[in-house]
């Protein structure tokens, strides 16, 4: 059986008193399966007047998926898309050959607590044509004091709703007391945990909020002790047959891939479309490392 690789986040504030953590992609483990990104958003109360606000920019290779604990986000893209998204509900958007969107509180004040992963495209998919999903109800069920949520793919004889184009998992998992839970694995696939509140207890070692434990492939099972009130995301999947490139918000199999997709988007190019009436800020990439240098 395969050590815990265990990973720390990385913080950082995106105004307004907004802060993620991120503990995808890392030096340590780049992805989970197609899972290659990995931010834990709150829980955060914003003051009067304020909320998160994040600004157009373009996305491509990727899905973003957006799962929502608490408060009311709102979403809006280039193809003409506009969603609320509540507690317990996902947002899928899939970028394929290029999308921009942005990403606003509902409601000024309010409080808000969110999980953003992305899943990396595989070859065949990564030029699709961009799409939007929203999907208000999702399988769920208990066990041993837990409230359990599949998110995406297959557990068991459960299976997500969420469109997706590689072998993947994704569960959270809530507590309303003390829980032991087995989960049946797949060997196949590699997996990573990361509790959002609360901590657990795993292969008799404390795991702590917001760190990620990676368990790599080979496991049939596993079994977790969970404190009351605690949460988690479940994530696996099948490896990558080949590792993809991420810079800023791209996700690509190239560095022709990227800095093509970030020239257009410098350039306006309609590649990206406008979002709503082209009024909101447009975020700006930071400069690509490699472009000097090939």
């Amino acid at each position: 059986m395969n050590p815990i690789v265990r990973i720390q986040p990385r913080s950082a504030e995106l105004g307004e008193g907004m802060l993620v953590r991120r503990t995808l992609p890392n030096r340590q483990q780049r992805m989970i399966g197609a899972w290659c990104f990995l931010d834990h958003a709150g829980p955060v109360q914003f003051e009067p007047g304020k909320g998160m606000h994040v600004g157009a920019h373009p996305h491509i290779g990727l899905q973003t998926f957006t799962w929502l604990i608490e408060g009311e986000v709102l979403h809006r893209d280039s193809l003409g898309n506009e969603q609320v998204i509540r507690p317990g509900q996902v947002n899928l958007m899939t970028a394929g050959h290029g999308i921009a969107h942005t990403e606003d509180s509902l409601h000024a004040g309010a409080r808000l607590h969110a999980a953003q992963l992305w899943i990396a495209l595989p070859p065949a998919h990564k030029d699709c044509a961009p799409a939007f999903d929203h999907y208000a109800e999702l399988p769920q069920w208990r066990e041993d004091g837990a409230e359990l949520t599949l998110l995406a793919g297959r557990y068991g004889a459960r299976s997500a709703p969420a469109r997706i184009h590689s072998p993947l998992v994704g569960i959270d998992i809530a507590c309303d007391r003390a829980s032991v839970l087995t989960l049946a694995l797949d060997p196949g696939f590699e997996y990573g945990l990361m509790p959002l509140v609360g901590e657990l207890r795993l292969d008799g070692e404390l795991i702590a909020t917001d760190e990620l434990a990676y368990l790599g492939r080979g496991r049939s099972q596993l079994q977790l002790a969970l404190p009351a009130g605690a949460r988690l995301l479940f994530l696996g999947g099948e490896p990558f047959a080949e590792p993809v490139l991420m810079w800023w918000n791209f996700v690509g199999h190239s560095k022709a891939d990227i800095a093509q997709a970030q020239a257009e988007w410098e350039q306006g190019s309609p590649r990206f479309g406008t979002v709503g009436d082209g009024r909101a800020p447009r975020l700006v990439a930071p400069a690509i490392p490699w472009r000097a240098g090939g």
